[in-house]
C-alpha cells in the first residue's frame, strides 16, 4: 500500500488526493489513525463520472453528497480505513485544520482556502482515516506570497475581500440578480481569478453552475 496506489484508485473513481498527514492527537482524527488522506474532485475527469452516476440522475436531494458517501465509502472498505465527511456532525470534522496540516493548502488573503494545485477551487468531498503510516508527499509551496492576488478585487459586490468575513447575504443577493448572471452560470469570480486555478485546475462551467445552484437553493430575498 502506498500513497501513489491510493491516488490511482481514487482517480479511477473521479477523485484525487488533495493532501495527507500523520495526525497528532490534537488534530481530531479517529483514534488509531496512522495516515489521514483528503480527497477532492479530480478535474476535469470528475464531472462526467459524477453526472453518469445514479445519484445525479435520481432526482433525490443532495446527489453529490450521496455520491461522495458511496464512492469514498467503497475506497475506505477496500483500504481497511474509515470514511469521514465534512457534513458529519455536529461535532464536525476539522477538515480545514487537516488541509493546513497536510502542507498542501493555506488560508488565502481573500479568506478562502487555497490549494497548491486546485487554487481557490479546492473542495474536500471526504477523507480516509487509514490505520497504516504511509509515506507522505512533500509539502508544497504557498502560492499566494508570490502572486499578484487578483482574487482581492474580483468580487463585483465586495462580498469577499481582505480582512473581512464572507458576506453571504450580499453574495447571494448579487448572484440572484440580473447582474449576477456571470457568477450564477460560470462560478464565483473570486475563485476563477486565482492564477493557480487557471493554470493547474480545470473545472467545467456546468459543474460551477451546479455548485452555484446548490449555494442558492435556500436563498430568500
Amino acid at each position: 500500500m502506498s500513497i501513489a496506489e491510493l491516488g490511482a484508485a481514487a482517480r479511477a473513481s473521479g477523485l484525487a488526493l488533495r493532501g495527507a498527514l500523520h495526525p497528532d492527537p490534537e488534530d481530531g482524527a479517529p483514534e488509531g489513525t496512522g495516515t489521514l488522506v483528503l480527497l477532492g474532485p479530480d478535474e476535469p475527469a470528475f464531472w462526467p463520472i459524477f453526472t453518469a452516476s445514479p445519484e445525479y440522475a435520481d432526482g433525490a436531494p443532495d446527489p453529490l453528497d450521496r455520491w461522495s458517501r458511496r464512492v469514498i465509502g467503497a475506497l475506505a472498505e477496500a483500504w481497511d480505513g474509515t470514511a469521514l465527511f465534512p457534513s458529519d456532525g455536529p461535532p464536525y470534522a476539522p477538515f480545514l485544520r487537516w488541509a493546513e496540516a497536510s502542507g498542501q493548502a493555506w488560508p488565502a488573503p481573500v479568506g478562502l482556502m487555497v490549494h497548491a494545485q486546485a487554487g481557490l477551487f479546492i473542495s474536500y468531498r471526504g477523507a480516509l482515516a487509514l490505520p497504516v503510516m504511509l509515506d507522505l508527499p512533500p509539502a508544497a509551496t504557498h502560492p499566494c506570497p508570490a502572486c499578484a492576488q487578483p482574487c482581492l478585487t474580483a468580487c463585483p459586490v465586495g462580498a469577499l475581500g481582505p480582512g473581512q468575513a464572507y458576506d453571504v447575504p450580499r453574495c447571494q443577493a448579487h448572484v440572484a440578480s440580473p447582474a449576477g448572471r456571470d457568477c450564477r452560470e460560470a462560478g464565483c469570480r473570486v475563485r476563477r481569478a486565482c492564477p493557480v486555478a487557471q493554470e493547474g485546475f480545470q473545472r467545467l462551467v456546468a459543474q460551477s453552475a451546479f455548485h452555484m445552484a446548490a449555494f442558492m437553493q435556500n436563498y430568500r430575498p
